[in-house]
């Protein structure tokens, strides 16, 4: 019987019931909810404390230093020593930066919680994510990317929905997703690594000999529509309130929601088509949301501006799950989640420049000027990163 000896392989090969992958990848949505949750409330903050657009985008870039700070380590001490060492202080971690942003009134209290928010993502985007792959096992790698893949990006977009409606409150009920979470990966079914330590413990993550283009293929893509939805995130709030006149979280959190949901759906929507397909239309996908973005800015235009965020979602959600498909598929276990902090790395050094730098701009020659020229630069890229992907390797084709 095919299914009696498909589930004796399984076991054979230590996976865990279909029940616990998708448990494991909660807690990768329930740290992502607090990486976002912040979003709707920037402008809140900025009328009480008062700072400006080029602060504003330096407070949410604080997150990506942690976050890359973080990369730089667990993806090597996670595939070293375990996931559960990684990601049980890492949630600890995000649990401190929720009391601090509910009582948050000094920008340096929000760059300190959105310091602490990124080194607890970066460490879920690298053990959390392989954790997912470890619970699978070999036979369902590529469930294991769409869910660890999915679990990111919906969390991302619950946070600022949730934020939008309970305000600084959000961030208790965080805290007590959070304490779920710790729950899930104490119980979690994942052994501790057996390979021997090589090489240095901090160093930039990479991937084995002979997976470099699947790695780079994964960052042209993945890397400007993770710009885009942080451009989104960081001044929209902004464009937003401008363009409606009003600064009630609830517009700025539904637009972020709708932004990750459909970058959700999207990888739901493509899962079954090959990995080079998936990667070309997420680079269509923010090519043609940053022309979106430039319309919308120029003409004022609300729903221009909902549709850029939300093919900005399509474009990062696809080229994430193209991404990890890619290493799922060509790394091994002993080395994943140093490969997932590479593809990582390589989103998010773009996503915490272009946006600090868009906002600063914006403060000099005005926002629609800055959004102008951020749009066009992105744009650039995507195209880049789809000619990247044409003239990639041939192993990039198979589902």
């Amino acid at each position: 019987m095919p299914g009696a000896r498909e589930a004796h392989e399984e076991r054979e090969e230590g996976a865990a019931a279909t029940g616990w992958v998708w448990t494991a990848a909660w807690p990768v949505t329930a740290v992502f909810v607090l990486s976002n949750a912040a979003t709707p409330l920037y402008v809140r903050w900025q009328r009480e404390i008062g700072f400006s657009k080029g602060t504003l985008t330096v407070i949410f870039a604080c997150y990506i230093v942690g976050l890359l700070g973080s990369l730089l380590v667990s993806g090597v001490v996670s595939d070293r020593v375990g996931r559960k060492p990684v990601l049980l202080p890492a949630l600890g971690l995000a649990m401190a930066a929720c009391v601090i942003f509910a009582s948050a009134s000094a920008v340096a209290a929000l760059i300190v919680a959105r310091l602490f928010s990124g080194i607890a993502v970066g460490a879920v985007v690298s053990a959390g994510m392989a954790a997912v792959t470890d619970v699978a096992g070999p036979g369902r790698r590529r469930l294991a990317a769409l869910l660890a893949s999915c679990a990111m990006v919906f969390g991302a977009g619950l946070g600022p929905l949730l934020a939008g409606v309970l305000g600084k409150g959000v961030f208790v009920l965080e805290a007590v997703l959070l304490a779920a979470a710790v729950l899930v990966v104490a119980r979690m079914p994942v052994r501790r690594p057996v390979a021997p330590a090589k090489g240095a413990w901090v160093r930039i993550p990479g991937v084995p000999r002979g997976s470099g283009g699947q790695l780079l293929m994964g960052i042209a893509v993945f890397a400007p529509g993770i710009t885009a939805t942080s451009f989104v995130l960081s001044l929209g709030p902004s464009l937003l309130s401008g363009l409606l006149d009003t600064t009630s979280p609830v517009a700025a959190g539904a637009m972020a929601f709708v932004m990750f949901l459909t970058a959700t759906g999207a990888q739901f929507a493509v899962q079954r088509l090959d990995r080079r397909t998936i990667l070309i239309a997420g680079a269509v996908s923010t090519t043609i949301g940053m022309g979106a973005l430039i319309a919308a800015v120029r003409a004022s235009s609300v729903p221009l501006l909902v549709a850029a965020a939300l093919l900005a979602g399509a474009g990062q959600g696809m080229g994430q799950l193209g991404g990890l498909s890619l290493l799922n598929s060509a790394v091994p276990a002993s080395r994943l989640a140093e490969a997932n902090a590479a593809l990582n790395v390589g989103g998010y050094v773009p996503a915490g420049v272009l946006p600090v730098t868009a906002g600063y701009l914006s403060d000099a020659v005005g926002l629609t000027t800055g959004a102008t020229v951020f749009g066009a630069v992105l744009m650039a890229l995507a195209l880049v990163g789809g000619l990247v992907v044409l003239v990639g390797p041939p192993s990039s084709r198979r589902k």
